[in-house]
C-alpha cells in the first residue's frame, strides 16, 4: 500500500524515470577507459590529470568521475582540498577489460547495441517483433544474421556471453550433477565458456560445441585454446542440420530468443538424437510461475522482445516444451542468481 510520502514525492518513479542516466554514466566511463587507466596508473589520481591521460575535457571528466563516486564506482580521497580518484574493489574486478571476471564487453554490447535497440521499445510493443531494421538498417528475417551482422558485431556479442559465463557459469553447470554425461554437447555454445565451466566441473566429459561455421571460426581464433583437448568443435546450423547423439545437451540461453514452436522444433530433435538415458540441460532467467517477477528477467523478456523472437518464461513453461518434445524426470533448481538450470531426461 503506498503511503502518503510516496504520493507527495515518487521518488521511485523519478528513479525509474532518470535510471537512463546511471547506464549511460556506466558506458561513458568504461568507453572513456577511465577503470582501466586508474588500474594501470596504481595510483589515484586528479581530474585534470585523469582527462590528461584518457584526451577529455577536465570539466566533464570531473563530472563524471564525481558521478562514478555517487554510484559507488570509484573513491574520491580529498588532499590539500584537491579530490583524487581510485578505483573500487568492485569497479577493479568487474569494469576493468583484464580482469578475469570482466563485465567490460558486457557493459560494450549494452551500450552500442541493446541501447539502441531499446530506442524502440514502444514500436517493439506495438508491433510484436524485434526492433534491428529500426534501429541498424538490417533485415531481421534470420535473427543472427542481425545478430552477427559485421564481424565486429559478432566478437562483440561473443565476449559478452563470455564475460557473463565466466561469471556465472559455474552455478549452472552445478546445479545438477552432470558426471554421469560423459559426451556433451553444448548448441550453440558461442565462446565456449559453458563448455571450459563444463569440463573444469567434471574432468571426464568432454564437451562439443556445435555452433555456426562463423562462430565456431571466431572462436577457435579468440576463445578456446587449441591446447584444450577436451573442448571440440562441430559447424552446423542446429535447425537445418543434424545433430550428433551425445550423453547430455545444454541449451544455454538459446530456447529465450526463440518462439513457442521454434523452440519445440529444437528440443524434438535434441531429443530424438539423445542417447537413451541421456539428457538435455537447459540454463535460462526463470520468472516466477505467477510472472510476479524477479524483475531482472521480466526486462530481460523486454530485451528478447526487442531483439529477438521470443521471450523469458516461467518453469512450467520449460517443463511442458520439454515434455511435449519427450523429455521426462524433469526438475528445476534455482541458483539465486541471474540464470537457473532445468535437466530432463530421455
Amino acid at each position: 500500500m503506498n503511503s502518503s510520502n510516496d504520493i507527495e514525492y515518487p521518488k521511485k518513479i523519478l528513479d525509474y524515470m532518470e535510471g537512463f542516466l546511471v547506464s549511460k554514466t556506466l558506458f561513458a566511463a568504461c568507453e572513456l577507459g577511465v577503470f582501466d587507466f586508474l588500474l594501470v596508473s596504481k595510483q589515484s589520481m586528479s581530474s585534470a590529470d585523469i582527462a590528461k591521460g584518457l584526451k577529455t575535457s577536465v570539466d566533464g571528466m570531473e563530472r563524471l568521475l564525481m558521478a562514478c563516486v555517487g554510484l559507488k564506482l570509484l573513491h574520491a580521497n580529498i588532499q590539500n582540498g584537491e579530490a583524487l580518484y581510485s578505483n573500487t574493489e568492485l569497479s577493479r574486478i568487474y569494469l576493468t577489460r583484464t580482469s578475469p571476471k570482466s563485465l567490460f564487453h558486457s557493459i560494450q554490447y549494452n551500450s552500442q547495441t541493446i541501447y539502441l535497440c531499446w530506442h524502440y521499445l514502444a514500436d517493439a510493443v506495438r508491433d510484436g517483433k524485434n526492433q534491428y531494421e529500426k534501429a541498424f538498417g538490417v533485415s531481421s528475417a534470420d535473427l543472427f544474421e542481425a545478430l552477427y551482422r559485421s564481424d565486429e558485431e559478432m566478437i562483440t556479442f561473443m565476449k559478452l556471453m563470455n564475460s557473463v559465463w565466466n561469471i556465472c557459469g559455474k552455478d549452472v553447470v552445478t546445479a545438477f550433477d552432470l558426471s554421469p554425461f560423459q559426451s556433451i554437447y553444448d548448441l550453440g555454445g558461442c565462446s565456449g565458456a559453458v563448455a571450459k565451466q563444463c569440463v573444469f566441473a567434471y574432468p571426464e566429459s568432454m564437451v562439443t560445441i556445435f555452433d555456426l561455421p562463423k562462430v565456431v571460426q571466431m572462436a577457435k581464433e579468440h576463445f578456446v585454446s587449441s591446447d584444450e583437448r577436451r573442448i571440440s568443435f562441430h559447424e552446423g546450423d542446429f535447425f537445418r542440420d543434424p545433430i550428433p547423439a551425445s550423453d547430455l545437451y545444454i541449451l544455454a540461453r538459446i530456447l529465450h530468443d526463440w518462439t513457442d514452436e521454434k523452440c519445440l522444433e529444437l528440443l524434438t530433435k535434441v531429443n530424438k538424437a539423445c542417447k537413451p538415458g541421456g539428457g538435455l540441460l537447459l540454463i535460462e532467467a526463470l520468472l516466477n510461475e505467477d510472472k510476479s517477477g524477479p524483475l531482472t528477467t521480466q526486462l530481460y523478456s523486454l530485451n528478447m522482445l526487442v531483439q529477438t523472437e521470443g521471450r523469458e518464461r516461467s518453469p512450467s513453461e520449460y517443463i511442458h516444451l520439454m515434455g511435449a518434445a519427450g523429455f521426462t524426470d524433469i526438475q528445476v533448481k534455482r541458483t539465486g542468481k541471474l540464470y537457473d538450470a532445468v535437466l530432463g531426461r530421455k
